[in-house]
């Protein structure tokens, strides 16, 4: 991925697998929010190809994109959510927008998602009147209102004290063993992605790509690549 003459990464290639949380890491500026809007079609890789949940994403187009599109969930790192509408209203919206479900059946299924990720007596609170780690929450909620088999993730825990990051992480965890839903989360949060993450892809903004694939957990012990060790266990690199 290119931007003018800059090079952000290259050769970058992975497979994420049905049902598994899998992280996208690395530090700041290697890409991976950008790689993130490649994923979900805002950017066209200036070389390569994105197959998602089977549709070549750069050749789909018109209704195909369309289609696949209402088929991902994205909670953005601030969780993105219209100020001026409850959070009831927040996650009944891409409801109104891609289906024909009347009114009440839209009521009734947002608060199913509210419930789902414990926010349930917070229906009728507009964003303002919420903490950030509820914000997060209910732009998840969002996220899910089309029951789409996969979500991304952006940065979930940034910003958030330890306790609400921990219990952030462990609502994922639930959310893909119970729903069977795939994740892809982008995050530089060391506790989360080892809570988290069932595979990993580390991108490093020296080498303009991945430095690192596999287990984190498995990263964190036996890593040699001096980054990647660096990393996950907070080491300063000479």
């Amino acid at each position: 991925m290119a931007f003018g003459r800059r090079t952000l990464f290259k050769d970058v290639s992975f497979e994420v697998k049905k049902g598994e949380v899998f992280v996208i890491l690395g530090g700041s500026g290697c890409g991976k929010s950008t790689l993130l809007k490649l994923l979900i079609g805002l950017f066209p890789p200036t070389a390569g190809s994105i197959d998602i949940l089977g549709t070549d994403m750069l050749g789909a187009d018109g209704d195909a994109r369309e289609a696949l599109l209402t088929r991902l969930g994205v909670m953005w790192q601030s969780g993105a959510l219209f100020g001026s509408m409850t959070l009831l209203e927040n996650v009944m919206l891409p409801m109104e927008a891609h289906t024909s479900m009347p009114e009440e059946a839209r009521e009734e299924a947002a608060r199913i998602k509210l419930g789902m990720v414990g926010l349930s007596d917070a229906a009728n609170r507009l964003p303002a009147e919420i903490s950030g780690g509820m914000a997060k929450r209910a732009g998840i909620a969002r996220a899910m209102a089309l029951d789409p088999p996969l979500l991304f993730l952006d940065e979930p825990s940034a910003g958030l004290d330890p306790i609400t990051s921990a219990g952030l992480d462990k609502l994922i965890q639930e959310l893909a063993r119970d729903l069977g839903t795939t994740f892809v989360v982008v995050t530089h949060e060391l506790q989360s992605i080892l809570a988290i993450g069932d595979r990993c892809i580390m991108l490093d903004k020296d080498a303009q790509g991945m430095i690192a694939t596999g287990d984190p957990r498995i990263l964190r012990d036996t890593a040699t690549h001096p980054t990647v060790r660096a990393f996950f266990r907070r080491e300063a690199v000479d």
